[in-house]
């Protein structure tokens, strides 16, 4: 079976030709915030918190209301029958970026355009966890692709 992808030019070229988010770069300079963690999103926002989270000692929490979903990306998600939180959380390849930044420089990135603030980093202890729009607590686990596994 092929999907019928004719008038979905937004979307594809988004998978099939990302372009490097240079300007989050620009914008962080500019307002004088230098990011504490940063990682590109290649292998789903799943992975790439837990990344993050792991290599900073850190727990984490996301907020599923709080990720920037295209509206047209998730009409198509919808036409496939796709959850648009579960293809962000695991798809990737998009060169979008995940940052995080220090609490105190947290007013200069707030209403930066192009930024979203998508959750906060807590005590390793607390665990990494998304937050769903019903406000229960789900274990984020990575199902992207692993460059580091062991096979």
């Amino acid at each position: 079976m092929q999907p019928e992808l004719e008038g979905n030019d937004y979307v594809l070229e988004r998978q099939l030709k990302p372009e490097a988010r240079v300007d989050v770069l620009e914008k962080l300079r500019m307002a004088g915030v230098k990011p504490t963690a940063m990682i590109d999103i290649s292998d789903g926002l799943a992975s790439e918190v837990l990344h993050i989270a792991k290599d900073s000692g850190l727990g984490c929490r996301i907020y599923e209301n709080k990720i920037p979903i295209d509206v047209v990306t998730a009409d198509i998600a919808a036409e496939f029958k796709l959850d648009p939180t579960t293809a962000a959380m695991n798809g990737g390849e998009d060169y979008e970026l995940l940052f995080t930044v220090d609490v105190n420089d947290f007013e200069k990135v707030k209403d930066l355009k192009g930024i979203h603030i998508i959750g906060h980093m807590l005590e390793k202890a607390e665990g990494e966890y998304l937050i769903s729009n019903g406000g229960s607590l789900y274990p984020i686990e990575a199902q992207g692709f692993d460059h580091m596994r062991n096979e």
